[in-house]
């Protein structure tokens, strides 16, 4: 599942609208939320649980959120000393909460040696008790500063890679971001990308009005899937006028925009049209594979009968991401069908006067 729309991390949930839940979710669904991320875990020990009374604040948010339409997931930051122990107060947690999603948040502890070892011990534990669930790893913005970091070990067994986009000391916000997301674009394994923003105050400094609304306007333009900042409890402080109602106000939807192209090909393939495929094509396009090159309308059609009804017959196809702009995409999908699924399918297009010219595909299909 790939998030949409705009998310906000929670901390101390006590200190979020006084800890009242119902205006926890009033707030949310204001702001148009589409995701609320919740503190359920900190290193081995369970967190946003009061000690003296015993009231889960967390699973009273993450059941009210959900029952409002609002995807709850958790975050969890882990130290990398207890591997195991982690692995499984965030098991418990997902499993108690019900959540939607899980977030790992590692940091720097993960950059001291030895820590490949833990992520995978880590992860492999996790992905055995929920092979199905939603992961996300929230950690640094640009990998090649931080290369000592496990990346490959975390985000092989992850579906999303959300970067901490933090612009402090700077107001490009922009082009922060932009940067992030082609480093971690050009990573192996490439995983979709949805960025935190800072709706926060440190050492003096807290984001602009215009620096919040060019990281939104960036990650549309982008084509993330979704954004996140990061903290309710300061950005609804009153410290930082304005920052809260400009991401509440900001509209994610687009609904008033045109498909696109990388859209309109999960829908039709969706539909299993493959006259409505070969539209979206010039008569002349290339389709090329690892195993070959074909060229025009008849072998692309023909291309598309193979993958429908017997590579992956009737199959449901989900974009899970999607970058570029003018006459270049990058996207990537998923395929699931009774003859086997694909969870790395990875394509490439060249558009020329709006239509598809040059297409590359890459996917393995699992039983």
């Amino acid at each position: 599942m790939v998030l949409e729309g705009k998310g906000f991390f929670t901390w101390k949930i006590p200190a979020c609208e006084g800890g009242d839940i119902s205006a926890i979710v009033t707030v949310a669904l204001a702001a148009r939320l589409t995701h609320v991320l919740i503190k359920i875990a900190d290193g081995t020990v369970v967190y946003n649980i009061d000690e003296s009374t015993g009231v889960d604040y967390a699973n009273r948010l993450a059941k009210a959120l959900k029952s409002n339409g609002i995807k709850a997931w958790g975050w969890h930051y882990v130290y990398g000393y207890n591997p195991l122990g982690e692995a499984n107060i965030a098991i418990q947690r997902v499993r108690q909460l019900d959540l939607d999603g899980y977030v790992i948040d590692a940091e720097d502890q993960y950059q001291e040696p030895g820590k490949k070892e833990a992520a995978n011990k880590f992860m492999n534990q996790l992905r055995m008790a929920l092979p199905e669930l939603p992961v996300a790893l929230s950690t640094f913005r640009y990998p090649s500063y931080h290369q000592s970091f496990p990346w490959k070990e975390f985000l092989e067994k992850c579906d999303l890679v959300m970067p901490q986009v933090y612009w402090m000391q700077a107001h490009n916000a922009g082009e922060q971001l932009s940067q992030s997301v082609r480093q971690l674009r050009a990573m192996t394994p490439y995983r979709p990308i949805i960025p935190t923003g800072p709706a926060f105050r440190e050492h003096g400094w807290q984001p602009t009005i215009n620096e919040v609304i060019d990281f939104l306007q960036t990650a549309k333009q982008l084509n993330l899937s979704a954004a996140n900042f990061w903290e309710w409890s300061d950005a609804r402080s009153g410290r930082l006028p304005g920052v809260w109602e400009t991401i509440s106000q900001f509209s994610w939807s687009g609904a008033d925009e045109p498909q696109d192209v990388c859209e309109k090909i999960i829908q039709a393939l969706n539909a299993h049209d493959t006259n409505q495929l070969v539209d979206l094509y010039t008569p002349s396009a290339v389709h090329i594979t690892s195993a070959r090159t074909v060229q025009g309308s008849e072998a692309i059609r023909n291309w598309y009968n193979m993958l429908l009804n017997q590579i992956l017959p009737g199959a449901s196809f989900t974009l899970t991401s999607f970058t570029g702009s003018g006459s270049n995409r990058f996207y990537t999908w998923t395929a699931t069908s009774a003859h086997g699924s694909v969870q790395n399918g990875n394509d490439v297009l060249g558009l020329a006067d709006n239509k598809i010219a040059y297409h590359y595909s890459f996917f393995t299909t699992t039983p």
